[in-house]
């Protein structure tokens, strides 16, 4: 099961695994969307659900669906998200409240359904978080809450089941190629449209997805991603203050907000 899958990373989990073999189910908010992807792997297990992850009647529906289609559960990946571009003067509280709402209690609700078949099957949750879930980003206030909020949650979780078989990882992409920045909510909770962001200096979604599935192969706690990653969260460990100036200059020049 990979929430949010008809782009971005999401998509490019549903292609790699459909090419291993495995029977995906996925949801998205777009039905056409959806179904063009569907439409790429005419006679594969592919089940596609539209739902939107803030709600839970949906996430429930999700799951039963493909319970009802494929009768278990294995594997889930938490993957849908929105992002949002907004100092914490002008943002709209609304705003953080629909960031939290998608990202954590998504993650959240469809966990909690297909808990008990995870759990029987001794397979594997995953949350797709990011480098926000480590170093709180300015301008991404709540996108960052919502990231500690999932990585503790999915933390609390492995630590109840560390003796049932069941795995519960986190991962933080770091940039990655993906619309996520495009959809980035504003001050009013209205999608950008744009992104500021060098597109050509990311991992590529594709390239991502191999690293989550290589990380659920070897069951791991947590996987960072990117050398930038890597390097912020270990900067923000070890040297708080020093990476609070850096984050600073990287996301602010002349005193505005940029990226």
């Amino acid at each position: 099961m990979i929430t949010g899958g008809s782009e971005g990373i999401g998509k490019a989990l549903v292609d790699a695994f459909l090419q291993l073999g495995a029977k995906v189910a996925t949801c998205g908010r777009n039905y056409d969307k959806l179904y063009q992807l569907q439409s790429t792997y005419p006679g594969k297990p592919l089940l596609i659900h539209t739902a939107d992850v803030s709600k839970e009647t949906d996430c429930q529906n999700f799951i039963e669906a493909t319970v009802k289609a494929f009768g278990t559960i294995d594997i889930l990946i938490n993957n849908a998200g929105v992002s949002m571009r907004s100092l914490v003067s002008e943002v709209q509280l609304d705003t953080i409240r629909k960031v939290m709402d998608i990202n954590f209690w998504g993650t959240v609700y469809c966990t909690k359904f297909a808990l008990p078949y995870i759990t029987r099957n001794k397979g594997t949750v995953v949350g797709v978080s990011s480098i926000a879930g480590y170093r709180g980003l300015p301008g991404r206030s709540g996108y960052s809450a919502s990231k500690f909020a999932v990585n503790g949650w999915l933390e609390a979780l492995r630590t109840e089941l560390l003796d049932s078989g069941t795995n519960v990882m986190w991962v933080c992409p770091g940039f990655t190629t993906s619309n996520i920045r495009n959809v980035a909510l504003n001050a009013l909770g209205k999608s950008q449209g744009e992104s500021p962001m060098d597109e050509g200096k990311m991992m590529s979604a594709e390239t991502c997805a191999q690293h989550i599935i290589k990380a659920i192969e070897k069951r791991k706690r947590s996987l960072v991603l990117t050398f930038t990653g890597k390097r912020t969260v270990f900067m923000n460990r070890f040297f708080p203050s020093l990476a609070d100036k850096l984050v600073r200059n990287f996301f602010f020049k002349n005193g505005e907000l940029v990226k």
